[in-house]
């Protein structure tokens, strides 16, 4: 295995479980981009920006005082102490040493000799049959002019203080994520698209919902962006050349963050030697997870498909099979659950609206706000909506989108009815409790049953604009 993160410790302890005599090389420490550099350190800081934010409720509540200041030196050391104490937590060296793996940390750049041969900084030489390339990746940087100024992810844990102004380049996950982190600890946010619409991968309600979450907290939304030329620094002050709508613009601020998406980590590996294709700074695989050098086998961030921890184990766990017991197991990512820890919070599984829509083979849709949300009202945090998407000729649920409170922890309960070929009725029919957030997919279920027609009903009750499963559900004011 080569790399340390999700994807090559979960192929190598799989592999030990088969049987393989397996050695782990990792350039720096185990744990990869997730540990070290992203989800973890990233979830620290929407830790401190829901705290900030909840603290803003306190008087409606009758809790008196002062709202916290943000000492961002002090978070940044949290987000490493938090960093420490989940390595120590999963003991990874301890853990692949017991189980039989021969573990190479720290290793420095490796590089292939050929295509059964690998060479660490220090000269040693390893061989073997096979290979998984479990390499991760790093932020990508827009080429241009005066690029050397602008920030990436990665830059933010060696930040010396807080930028008052931030002008974020990218507006999928990552961008979103630090935009409305950096928002809630006071700094003025401008991100900019691209695309029509932030979040372009998610489905349209999403997008909308997140814009309008963003512009209420006051960070500036610029989308369709049609070039960005240069960044220019005096001082502390950079200015950032665009184009947008067909006229020359200027925006200014103390930092600019690039979040243009992730490439891999292939500098300096040879690949070529191996005889491994690659296309777009990611190493092309097949279904198998197989490269162009069959006895070579990829997963995680490195393939350019699904750039997820969760995606990274379980590739990890199908390249390992089909390396040690021949190729067999196919990727198929279809139900991923995944979303973002901004405010308001997001999630998504499935297919979008759009990606669902086929004239030949109708959808039904349920788009819940959370208004109608008894604990959204308890807690103060009515915004945001969920939407249920089912075929109507099976009843099988296609997709679930949600933003809002606990978005992410909603749309994975639907995730495993999906994943367990759930049916919508039985998902209207579950008790979930009262009150929660979760509640809202039974509601939309529910409403789901009375659009097909699944549910008796009298005339008069059919009649209504919005029919809903019984009075408790109705909405204050209807």
């Amino acid at each position: 295995m080569i790399g340390g993160g999700p994807a090559g410790v979960t192929a190598a302890l799989r592999a030990r479980e088969l049987g393989a005599s397996v050695a782990l090389v990792e350039r720096d420490r185990l744990g990869g981009t997730c540990t070290n550099d992203g989800c973890v350190p990233t979830r620290v800081l929407a830790k401190a920006a829901r705290l900030r934010r909840e603290a803003e409720q306190c008087s409606e509540y009758g809790l008196m005082g002062e709202l916290p200041r943000v000492d961002f030196g002090r978070l940044l050391n949290r987000t490493q102490q938090v960093v420490y104490r989940i390595q120590e937590k999963k003991q990874l060296i301890n853990h692949l040493e017991d189980s039989g793996v021969r573990v190479h940390a720290g290793a420095g750049d490796t590089r292939f000799i050929d295509a059964n041969t690998l060479e660490l900084s220090d000269g040693e030489t390893l061989q073997s049959e096979k290979f998984i390339l479990c390499l991760g990746g790093h932020p990508r940087r827009l080429n241009l002019l005066g690029g050397e100024h602008g920030l990436t992810h990665s830059d933010i844990w060696s930040l010396k203080q807080l930028p008052r102004s931030l002008i974020v380049i990218g507006g999928s996950a990552t961008g979103c994520q630090v935009a409305s982190n950096f928002a809630a600890f006071g700094s003025e946010i401008t991100i900019l698209e691209v695309e029509s619409r932030l979040l372009p991968a998610e489905d349209e309600s999403v997008s909308a919902a997140i814009t309008r979450g963003f512009q209420a907290r006051g960070i500036k939304v610029m989308t369709g962006i049609e070039r960005v030329e240069r960044i220019e620094a005096s001082g502390r002050a950079r200015s950032l050349f665009l184009h947008s709508d067909g006229r020359a613009a200027t925006i200014q601020a103390e930092a600019v963050l690039f979040a243009v998406g992730w490439v891999g980590n292939l500098d300096g590996l040879n690949l070529e030697a191996a005889g491994v294709a690659v296309e777009r700074g990611y190493v092309l695989v097949n279904a198998h997870l197989q490269t162009s050098a069959p006895h070579i086998f990829a997963a995680g961030d490195v393939t350019g498909r699904m750039m997820l921890v969760q995606s990274a184990g379980y590739e990890a766990r199908i390249a390992a099979e089909n390396a040690v017991l021949g190729p067999g197991l196919e990727y198929e990512p279809r139900i991923v659950p995944h979303g973002g820890f901004t405010d308001p919070e997001y999630g998504s599984v499935g297919l979008t609206e759009r990606g669902a829509f086929d004239p030949g083979d109708p959808i039904t849709v349920a788009e819940v706000p959370y208004a109608d949300l008894d604990r959204a009202v308890i807690d103060g945090r009515p915004e945001g909506l969920f939407k249920l998407i089912v075929s109507p000729a099976t009843h099988r649920i296609l997709g679930a989108h949600a933003v809002g409170e606990q978005a992410l922890e909603i749309v994975q309960i639907v995730a495993a009815g999906m994943a367990s070929d759930m049916r919508v009725e039985q998902l209207a029919g579950m008790e979930l409790a009262y009150p929660t957030f979760a509640a809202i997919a039974g509601l939309a279920a529910r409403q789901i049953l009375r659009t097909l027609g699944e549910v008796p009903l009298a005339p008069e009750w059919r009649a209504l604009a919005r029919p809903y499963a019984a009075e408790w559900e109705r909405r204050n004011g209807s």
